[in-house]
C-alpha cells in the first residue's frame, strides 16, 4: 500500500475513536464497540476537503495566510466573520486567571513555586480552550467547564515537566525558559508533576460541584481524564515512545504512540467539556471524533515543526526528535506527505462539526485551523 494511502487509512480508524489500547500494541489494535467509524459519505466529503479553503501545506511551510494564522478568519457566522484571535486570547486569559487561583501557595514553598512556575508559564492553552468550546457547542455554560479546563492543563503540564526530565527527553528548555527540573531540581520537578496530577482530579470534583454540574456528569469527566492520563493515554504513549527510540517503527505503531501520547488528552478535554455541558451521547461521540482528528493533527504539525523550525521559534529545543532517532511522521512519510496527511485530518475534523449550530461550532472550526497553521 502506498505510504500516504496507508497513513490516511490508519487515520480514518484512529481518528474515529475506534482504536483502543492493546495488551501488545506493537501487534494489533483492539476495536472499541462504543465508538463509531466515520460514515462513508462523511469520508467522501473529507477527501474533497470541502471545509478547507487553503492547502494545509501552506500552514507547515512558508506561505501562511494572515486569515489562518490567528486573524479574522472568514467563516460566516450570523452574517459576519469570527474573530478567532480575540476569542482565543480571551479564553486563554480566563483560563490563566482560573489556574492562578487554583494553584496552591505557601508551604511547602518550593513545591508550590515549582507547580506555579510551569502551569503559569503560558502556552497556547489549546486543551482548556477545547473544553470550554465544546461545553458551549452542546448548549452548556462555559463556566461549568472551567474546572475541567484547568484540570486538563494541570495534567498536560505534569506530562511536560516529566517529559523534560533527564530520564525522559532530557530537555533544558520549555516555553522559552529553563525546564522545571533545571529551575528547581529533579526531585522537586518530579513531585511537582505528581502534585499537579492529584490536584487536577480534586479540582474537577470540587469545582464542578460548585458550578452546579450534576454528580453523574462530573464522575464521567473524571473517568475520561483518568483514562487519558494513564495506561489508556499519556503514560502508555510515553512508554511506547521511549521503547521505540532507535528501532524500526511501523506507521501503525507511530499512530498508537501519538493517539495515546498527544491525541488522547486533547480528546479528553473536548469530551469532558461536552459531558459537563450536558451533551447527548451522539453529540459527545461526534466531539470525540473531532478531537481525535485534531489531536493527531497537532502531533503531525509538531513533528514537521521540529524539523523545519528553530529553537527560538518553538520556545523549546528544535531537532530533538531527530537527535533521539525517534519515529515521526516526516521520518516515515516525508515532510510533504506528512503535510498532506495533516490536510486529511483537518478536513475530517471539520466534517464532524457539520450539523451543530454554526455559531457555536465556529470556535472549534478555527481552533482546528489554528493548530494546522501554527508556527510554534
Amino acid at each position: 500500500m502506498h505510504v500516504l494511502a496507508q497513513s490516511t487509512a490508519v487515520a480514518k480508524v484512529a481518528a474515529s475513536g475506534c482504536l483502543r489500547r492493546s495488551p501488545n500494541p506493537s501487534v494489533t489494535f483492539q476495536r472499541s464497540p462504543s465508538l463509531l467509524l466515520l460514515p462513508a459519505a462523511c469520508r467522501r466529503r473529507c477527501r474533497r476537503g470541502r471545509s478547507v479553503s487553503v492547502d494545509v501545506r501552506c500552514a507547515l511551510g512558508a506561505m501562511v495566510t494572515p486569515e489562518l494564522n490567528g486573524g479574522d478568519v472568514g467563516v460566516g457566522v450570523g452574517g459576519g466573520s469570527f474573530d478567532f484571535q480575540r476569542y482565543l486570547s480571551a479564553r486563554a486569559d480566563a483560563v490563566h486567571d482560573a489556574l492562578d487561583r487554583a494553584m496552591p501557595r505557601g508551604f511547602p514553598e518550593r513545591l508550590c513555586e515549582s507547580m506555579r512556575y510551569s502551569v503559569l508559564a503560558g502556552g497556547k492553552r489549546v486543551r482548556p480552550v477545547l473544553a470550554l468550546a465544546t461545553c458551549e457547542l452542546v448548549g452548556g455554560d462555559a463556566a461549568a467547564a472551567t474546572p475541567v479546563a484547568c484540570a486538563v492543563e494541570m495534567i498536560h503540564t505534569m506530562s511536560l515537566i516529566h517529559d523534560d526530565m533527564p530520564c525522559m527527553d532530557d530537555d533544558a528548555l520549555r516555553r522559552g525558559r529553563p525546564s522545571n527540573h533545571v529551575a528547581f531540581g529533579e526531585f522537586t520537578a518530579l513531585l511537582a508533576g505528581d502534585a499537579l496530577h492529584a490536584l487536577a482530579f480534586e479540582h474537577v470534583a470540587r469545582g464542578c460541584g460548585d458550578h452546579g454540574v450534576p454528580a453523574d456528569r462530573t464522575l464521567r469527566a473524571v473517568a475520561e481524564l483518568g483514562s487519558a492520563s494513564g495506561t489508556g493515554g499519556v503514560a502508555a504513549g510515553q512508554v511506547a515512545d521511549k521503547e521505540s527510540e532507535g528501532l524500526p517503527v511501523s506507521l501503525a505503531m507511530l499512530e498508537y504512540i501519538h493517539v495515546h501520547k498527544t491525541a488522547r488528552l486533547l480528546e479528553a478535554a473536548a469530551v469532558s467539556g461536552a459531558i459537563v455541558g450536558g451533551g447527548a451521547d451522539a453529540e459527545v461521540e461526534r466531539v470525540r471524533r473531532y478531537a481525535r482528528c485534531v489531536g493527531l493533527l497537532f502531533q503531525v504539525v509538531d513533528d514537521v515543526l521540529d524539523m523545519t523550525s528553530t529553537s527560538e521559534q518553538l520556545g523549546k529545543t528544535a531537532g530533538k526528535d531527530v537527535e533521539a532517532d525517534k519515529a515521526t511522521y516526516p521520518k516515515l512519510l516525508g515532510v510533504d506527505k506528512a503535510r498532506e496527511y495533516a490536510a486529511d485530518l483537518l478536513a475530517m475534523a471539520e466534517a464532524e462539526l457539520d450539523g451543530f449550530d454554526a455559531e457555536r461550532a465556529a470556535p472549534l472550526r478555527h481552533l482546528a485551523r489554528f493548530i494546522a497553521y501554527r508556527q510554534h
